[in-house]
């Protein structure tokens, strides 16, 4: 790659600091996580890059009443091309981030970066802030040496992937669905996605595994512990209906597929909300869920069918009724392992770092589910140490530049 722009990153590590301190210090969570939303992150990313001379910007509102601002904003900065003809770039990062979890496992305060032995540590600086801020330096890096990119490049600043995408890349989605004489997004486009990876930067990642989260909620009757003949217990049921889903629906859909880790289907019970406040009080209100994360060879109608199927038979045992929400149901296609953003990220990814890099399949999600979907090729991909959600998160300083200069490469051509 040209080598005053590798110099160039080289030198940003102070500047990886300083964007990871400023970006961690506004917590970007979804009002469903307890937030106020994106709003004040995605004004510092604004304001950020006007100071530095990057004037086409956009930044697209989507409704939330419940959000600071009443928005959950998404911004995208169009850096023009030399060859007009050439598929466009899109780097898109997500704004939002989790929350912390138990205090007591963290070594500091999430909110307020902290740098260890070439490591910053807070919440979010990893998922999705280390992509984000590579984007950045790679954008400002063409700009101080004066360079235009081969291909037209848009970086997105995504709200809510966290949450399931509705105020995000779905909103967006939708609005070239409303206007598509105009659309945001178009056929030939290509997207790196740096929201996943591995420590040496070795794996693209091609393909995602179906995902279903599913909220179930459990009616059956109250009554007094000391006797549980005259109700119905919800709990006991909602027990029953998670063992019974995580084993037989692992039983019925048990092929693998090697692309991915781990190569199977999983059905995964995860949150729980209380019930009764006593001991003593057999609940007649039960609420769990799963998150559930299947193989693409397999429809999600016929997963559904199947669980169906599985808490009809609880009910039944049970006496209860058993109510199911799908906060998510997202299938997605397949990036080829040859298409362009493929093939051209890996040359740069060797070009740049030296690594042979090869496609891999996930169970995590993106927002390439929903490009994937859209017939846009999307390849997820990032040089990290993948400690997102965990307690004590971090990104390697290191990692953010080599991303960045990967960055650089593709938008060079």
């Amino acid at each position: 790659m040209n080598t005053i722009i590798a110099d160039f990153i080289d030198g940003c590590g102070p500047l990886a600091v300083e964007l990871e301190t400023e970006l961690t210090k506004r917590p970007a969570l979804s009002p469903d996580s307890g937030g106020l939303g994106e709003l004040d992150k995605c004004v510092f990313l604004e304001g950020w890059l006007r100071e530095r001379g990057f004037a086409d910007l956009r930044r697209i509102d989507v409704p939330d009443e419940r959000a600071k601002g009443g928005v959950r904003p998404n911004l995208i900065l169009t850096i023009g091309g030399r060859d007009e003809t050439a598929p466009r770039l899109w780097i898109i990062s997500h704004t939002d981030v989790v929350p912390p979890g138990e205090a007591k496992l963290w070594d500091s305060d999430p909110w307020t970066v902290v740098e260890r032995d070439g490591k910053l540590y807070g919440r979010g600086v990893e998922d999705n802030q280390q992509g984000l801020v590579s984007s950045l330096i790679a954008a400002l890096a063409l700009s101080k040496s004066g360079a235009t990119p081969l291909r037209t490049t848009k970086l997105l600043f995504v709200a809510d992937e966290e949450c399931g995408n509705a105020f995000g890349m779905n909103a967006l989605l939708a609005l070239d669905d409303a206007a598509p004489a105009t659309p945001l997004f178009l056929r030939g486009d290509m997207a790196l996605i740096p929201d996943g990876g591995d420590g040496k930067g070795q794996t693209i990642e091609i393909a995602e595994k179906n995902l279903v989260w599913v909220k179930f909620t459990t009616t059956g009757l109250q009554a007094h512990g000391s006797r549980p003949d005259l109700g119905a217990n919800a709990f006991l049921a909602a027990s029953a209906l998670a063992v019974a889903l995580h084993g037989g629906l692992a039983k019925t859909f048990d092929a693998r597929d090697e692309l991915f880790n781990p190569p199977r289907s999983t059905f995964e019970p995860t949150k729980k909300e209380a019930n009764v406040p006593n001991v003593n009080t057999i609940p007649g209100e039960d609420v769990f869920f799963m998150d559930m994360r299947i193989l693409p060879r397999y429809p999600v109608k016929q997963v559904v069918a199947e669980i169906e199927r599985i808490k009809s038979e609880v009910e039944a045992e049970y006496h209860v009724r058993i109510g199911m929400e799908f906060l998510q149901r997202v299938e997605s296609k397949a990036t080829a392992a040859d298409a362009p953003i493929v093939r051209l990220l890996a040359a740069k990814i060797k070009e740049t770092l030296g690594v042979d890099a090869r496609p891999i399949g996930i169970g995590g999600g993106t927002v390439g589910a929903a490009l994937r979907n859209r017939g846009i090729d999307a390849a997820v991909w990032s040089p990290l140490d993948d400690t997102a959600h965990q307690p004590n998160e971090y990104a390697l300083v290191q990692n953010i530049l080599d991303g960045a200069k990967v960055m650089a490469a593709l938008m060079e051509g």
